[in-house]
């Protein structure tokens, strides 16, 4: 399917940039996100890595937090996501995990890598068989682990997402 981008897309993706310019002044990785439902932005952050020494604070996963903070809920489905550079394999893990419809970037993973930044590597990584991957994967007492999966298989009130 081929979208046609808009001059409101633009828009909303220089707000991205600038929030990515923002985060590289503050001391942050040069990575900015705004999520967009009904043609406003409901939120927008930026990398906050070394800021917040947490690895996780990525431009797309502060953004999915303030946004469903915002609109109460954990499903963004109908919901655009515009971001400074397409996704890490996380981000495009919690953009998937968060319903967001449509994905809107600037700079490619590539050109990440081009400025020592590991997100090409980790998508290389996932390629591997995992016998080969750098961080040893192991697996340990499925079998009591899976208890809780049966617990949750059996529970009438849960909350599916």
């Amino acid at each position: 399917m081929e979208y046609k981008v808009t001059s409101q897309d633009r828009e909303f993706m220089r707000e991205a940039i600038r929030l990515a310019n923002e985060s590289v002044r503050r001391g942050g990785g040069p990575f900015g996100a705004v999520i967009v439902k009904d043609g406003q932005i409901v939120a927008g952050s930026y990398n906050r890595v070394t800021i917040d020494n947490d690895p996780t604070a990525h431009a797309e996963v502060n953004t999915i937090r303030e946004a469903c903070r915002l609109l109460h809920t954990f499903d963004l489905s109908g919901c655009v996501v515009y971001t400074s550079c397409e996704p890490c394999p996380m981000c495009l893990g919690a953009i998937y995990w968060a319903h967001i419809e449509r994905i809107y970037y600037g700079n490619t993973r590539k050109d990440a890598r081009d400025i020592d930044f590991a997100d090409d590597f980790i998508y290389e990584e996932l390629d591997r068989p995992m016998e080969e991957r750098t961080v040893p994967i192991i697996p340990l007492m499925r079998d009591e682990a899976l208890e809780s999966f049966r617990l949750w298989s059996e529970k009438d009130d849960k909350t599916e997402y």
